[in-house]
């Protein structure tokens, strides 16, 4: 994108109470956003949504200063730039209405693997919820995927280590611009998810911090990913608002149970009984409600000549053995299993190269 574009683009997006809806409307209806600026005042005043007090907002010339003074932040800090309608902006957040016109990267994010999920949940985690996250992204790690969360205390920041430690891309968005870090302990991570990936943001340097800057982060959150999983979460809470975004997206929702008492199970259990939320008790359950495959993308996998099997999995195997191909739910019904247990145990299964999966949620012995 070359600076005047950049100019225009950013004078669009600071413009007050325009918003991104009406920003795009505009982008539709002119062309451009230089050729916003360019069309005659009447004539914007005949776009639906685009009253005087806006349009004042929108022509004021302190947003063309204020556009200059973020290009050269950008350039100082080696900024990459996203405009919607560019092949560089993030394939599933094009999708979203109120995606951001503009968004800021910085790192080495990669966004041509297409499997792509959000971890979210309460800032205040219990032992149980970090070893869940480090054991569902450690199962998850085979299949490659990129691991998107806020950057916070809590489940977010468990999230982005986790996904580090087994060498999986990870993206934190930030509520704020890049010239700070919140919370300032994280700073020590900064250099490790920029190797593994990087952080997105859509609001600029000169941006004042704002607990209000959350809630609107999490439309990125929610827009960047296939589906939203939520670990921890009380009553009410920002990671429930992200569950609801990715809900108004179409995008499919995972929330951890818990016992019915404990505070930071209220939100997760809500989501599942009120069917806003699919229930996720191990990797396997993501896996399968998505369809992954585990021969997509990485290498097969050589058959030992000996392979341990435990109890359960020789019982699976042997089956499999016995019918040949077999669906998802008849081998649940053969091995007397619930169907989310059978799911995980043909996942470990898979990793150790003894069955394979097909078209049709088939096994089949390898």
């Amino acid at each position: 994108m070359n600076i005047t574009d950049l100019r225009y683009i950013l004078a669009l997006q600071r413009a007050p109470n325009l918003g991104d809806r009406t920003a795009k409307k505009l982008i539709a209806r002119l062309g451009s956003a230089a050729a916003i600026f360019k069309e005659k005042r009447q004539n914007l005043l005949k776009i639906e949504g685009i009253g005087a007090l806006k349009l004042k907002g929108l022509l004021d010339p302190a947003n063309f200063e204020a556009a200059e003074k973020e290009i050269e932040f950008i350039q100082n800090e080696q900024l990459e730039t996203h405009y919607f309608l560019d092949d560089n902006y993030p394939e599933k957040l094009k999708h979203c209405h109120d995606s951001p016109i503009l968004l800021f990267s910085k790192g080495n994010i990669q966004l041509n693997n297409r499997r792509i999920i959000s971890i979210v949940g309460t800032r205040k985690i219990t032992s149980a919820g970090k070893a869940f996250v480090e054991q569902f992204i450690e199962e998850l790690s085979p299949l490659n995927p990129i691991i998107v969360s806020g950057f916070a205390y809590g489940v977010d920041i468990a999230a982005h280590r986790a996904a580090i430690d087994h060498n999986l891309q990870t993206i934190g968005c930030l509520a704020h611009g890049f010239d700070q870090i919140y919370p300032k302990v994280h700073a020590r991570y900064v250099d490790e998810v920029l190797k593994n990936g990087g952080f997105f943001s859509d609001f600029w340097s000169s941006d004042k911090f704002d607990r209000n800057n959350f809630l609107k982060r999490n439309r990125i959150i929610a827009g960047l990913s296939e589906a939203t999983v939520v670990i921890e979460s009380a009553e009410k809470g920002g990671s429930l608002v992200t569950a609801d975004i990715a809900n108004s997206y179409n995008r499919e929702v995972f929330a951890v149970p818990g016992r019915p008492g404990d505070k930071y199970s209220k939100g997760c259990n809500n989501l599942i009984k009120s069917n806003n939320a699919h229930l996720l008790s191990s990797a396997a359950d993501l896996v399968y409600m998505l369809g992954w495959k585990l021969e997509e993308e990485i290498k097969p996998i050589q058959q030992q000549l000996f392979v341990d099997l435990d109890e359960e999995e020789q019982l699976i195997y042997d089956h499999l053995k016995e019918k040949g191909k077999s669906q998802l739910d008849t081998i649940a019904l053969y091995c007397d299993f619930p169907t989310f247990k059978a799911a995980s145990i043909l996942l470990n299964m898979e990793l150790k190269g003894v069955i394979r999966p097909l078209p049709g949620k088939l096994f089949e012995a390898i």
